[in-house]
């Protein structure tokens, strides 16, 4: 009985990281597909760029929401007892990371997604929720400063290995957390690696400084 649980939460969680929230708001209400538009990514950052601030905001709150919703139903299989609660970090991230494939590789439309670090953050915020939060102003910070999603998406992404390292309250009770949180930081700047090269050429979109209430 036990198998039958971890097996269907584990399609769950994927299930729950396909819900292709870009796209569909962008079809539903307003007739755009943003995976052909913009930077051609079904992300926040891109419907941020293509539809606008409030679309914007949805899909972003929206995937959060989605990682932390599946990485949170490893908590039921220790209800049910199918597991025991010393190895719910395994279950943790393995829903959470099959969730971020999800957003990547979306079922329901083609499996042509976004890049997952909205869905990475709320698999983090499931997980470590206080390390998680500061990693997000770090990101706010950096977005307010420079204005680009994607310098402040790495810079909080490598912050999170170094916060378990270097405060004492988020030393995870096993090691496992911390390895995965150096991948998860190599993971996001490979896949930003376009980015990082438009960086260096002052290319890279800039996020409209309308969007927090100020015009330059």
């Amino acid at each position: 009985m036990e198998i039958f649980w971890i097996i269907g939460l584990l399609i769950a969680a994927y299930l729950i990281g396909s819900i292709a929230t870009a796209v569909w708001v962008g079809k539903k209400f307003y007739g755009i597909d943003v995976r052909e538009h913009g930077s051609k990514n079904g992300g926040a950052t891109n419907t941020f760029r293509v539809l606008g601030k409030k679309p914007g905001t949805f899909v972003l709150l929206f995937d959060v929401l989605k990682g932390w919703a599946a990485t949170s139903l490893a908590h039921v299989l220790v209800q049910v007892q199918a597991i025991s609660p010393e190895n719910l970090i395994y279950y943790q991230l393995a829903f959470g990371i099959l969730a971020v494939i999800g957003h990547v590789f979306p079922v329901y439309v083609g499996f042509k997604g976004g890049k997952g670090v909205a869905t990475l953050l709320g698999m983090v915020l499931a997980i470590q929720p206080q390390a998680a939060l500061i990693c997000i102003g770090i990101f706010i910070v950096v977005l307010l400063l420079f204005k680009y999603v994607s310098l402040g998406s790495m810079i909080g992404a490598l912050a999170f290995p170094l916060l378990l390292i270097l405060i004492p309250d988020f030393h995870p009770d096993k090691p496992v957390l911390t390895i995965f949180a150096f991948l998860l930081a190599g993971l996001v700047v490979y896949t930003h690696r376009k980015n990082i090269n438009r960086l260096v050429n002052g290319v890279e979109s800039k996020v409209p400084i309308t969007l927090f209430g100020k015009r330059s």
